[in-house]
């Protein structure tokens, strides 16, 4: 057949035409190879490529139809709209998989089961979570249940002794702190001290104000409740913590809310759980009776140590005042180390430090661990930058009556000292000055 004779080609096939996408539509094959069938090709024909572009456009016209499938009773399952679109490949009409026989079920696994490689990342990243979860609930049942459980322990090992008489109560909080120096340890033989309250602190905790730590010198000369005129620390010789609390209640016009009484043979152990503390004092010392070797000046020191800092008081010119100086010197220090996160957040030295401390303490009925913790955090605001620290106003060092001895006599306004202590509107000049 000569070039004549041939069926003219298509407009769009025609040689030199271009800028234009070939198109098949009403073109008939024609050749050897009209009734071959087509191989698939790398890329699309002309005519499949625009029906596939006409059917993605109906797709896209279509409204999304929900189906509604009752199951039982007034319960209905919405169906996702995108289900029955997502599984449509591209080029197929729709309905073209429909059937009418399809059962709702039917239509349910076919529209919403998701494909597996859609849902299988998921189920990994929640078995790979499963693991942390399980470790954070672990943790804070650890950090709820700590604390309890060693609050309640504690509790159970606390010594209690009756101490509180029982007077209507006065405004703010009072703690009594009773240092007792039985030397039962053996650490030094000193035959002056026996059993006996050879520290006396007054820590009040105003209903506003500021809170005040007050040091009464064991030898203030006090009326003691059925034996009469003698030094402070005879009451406690006399009739134990009870007689005490009575005693320091007539001398302050406050009611003791909590009384502790300090082993000063535990001072060591409490030291030592701590890790040390650090003291200072401003001259050398060097006392046989309390076994302190001092150089001048601030020290780290263990619990021995610290225990004889405490105790030391013939080699110190203040007496029995520099005693209680130093005394309340260490329970500062020991507080504020047990306030310091190297102490809070180790496990092992809670252990220790409560096993120490209540070694070491006693205290009335009423009074548990909580309560020892609000002391301590009492303790610190009082010793602190906002807090009131000394002894009430002492008008004679050597005061002798007759039949006791020599005995710290206080100011006459000792009372009026004590009613600002109770206001919490004492200031530092209302204090004994060095």
């Amino acid at each position: 057949m000569s070039n004549d004779e041939r069926e003219p080609l298509p407009p769009t096939f025609r040689p030199g035409v271009t800028g234009r996408r070939p198109d098949a539509r009403g073109a008939r094959p024609v050749g050897p190879d009209a009734n071959r069938p087509a191989r698939p090709r790398r890329m699309a024909r002309p005519a499949q490529d625009a029906l596939a572009s006409e059917q993605a456009r109906r797709t896209a016209d279509q409204p999304v139809v929900r189906r509604t499938i009752r199951t039982d009773g007034d319960d209905t399952t919405q169906l996702p709209s995108f289900a029955p679109a997502s599984r449509r490949s591209v080029g197929t009409p729709p309905g073209a998989h429909d059937s009418g026989n399809r059962t709702p079920a039917d239509s349910i696994r076919h529209q919403t089961r998701p494909s597996p490689t859609s849902t299988r990342p998921s189920r990994r990243r929640r078995r790979r979570h499963r693991p942390v979860l399980w470790i954070l609930a672990v943790l804070l049942v650890l950090v709820v249940a700590w604390p309890v459980g060693l609050t309640i322990w504690a509790n159970g090992k606390i010594q209690h002794t009756e101490a509180l008489s029982g007077a209507t109560g006065t405004p703010g909080t009072t703690y009594l702190l009773a240092g007792s120096d039985s030397r039962a340890d053996g650490a030094v033989t000193d035959p002056t001290e026996g059993q006996r309250s050879d520290t006396i602190m007054v820590m009040h905790v105003p209903e506003s104000g500021r809170s005040a730590l007050i040091s009464l010198p064991r030898d203030t000369f006090v009326e003691i409740p059925g034996h009469g005129p003698n030094k402070l620390n005879a009451a406690f010789s006399a009739g134990g913590a009870p007689l005490l609390v009575e005693t320091v209640e007539n001398l302050t016009g406050l009611t003791v809310d909590h009384y502790v009484q300090i082993g000063m043979g535990g001072v060591q152990g409490v030291v030592d759980a701590v890790g040390g503390v650090e003291l200072c004092l401003d001259r050398d010392v060097s006392d046989d009776l309390s076994g302190l070797q001092w150089k001048a000046g601030c020290h780290e020191v263990d619990g021995q140590t610290a225990l004889a800092f405490a105790r030391m008081r013939y080699a110190d010119p203040t007496g029995d005042i520099g005693r209680t100086d130093r005394q309340r010197q260490v329970v500062s220090a020991v507080v504020s180390e047990v306030a310091t996160p190297g102490t809070l957040l180790n496990p092992v030295n809670h252990a220790q430090l409560v096993e120490a401390a209540t070694d070491a303490l006693v205290t009335d009925t009423e009074t548990g661990m909580l309560d020892l913790s609000r002391m301590a955090l009492a303790f610190r605001n009082a010793t602190g930058p906002e807090g009131i620290v000394g002894t009430p106003p002492i008008a004679d060092f050597n005061y002798r009556p007759g039949g006791v001895g020599s005995t710290v006599l206080l100011a006459d306004d000792a009372r009026d000292f004590f009613q600002r202590l109770a206001e919490g509107n004492l200031t530092p000049s209302d204090l004994q000055s060095p």
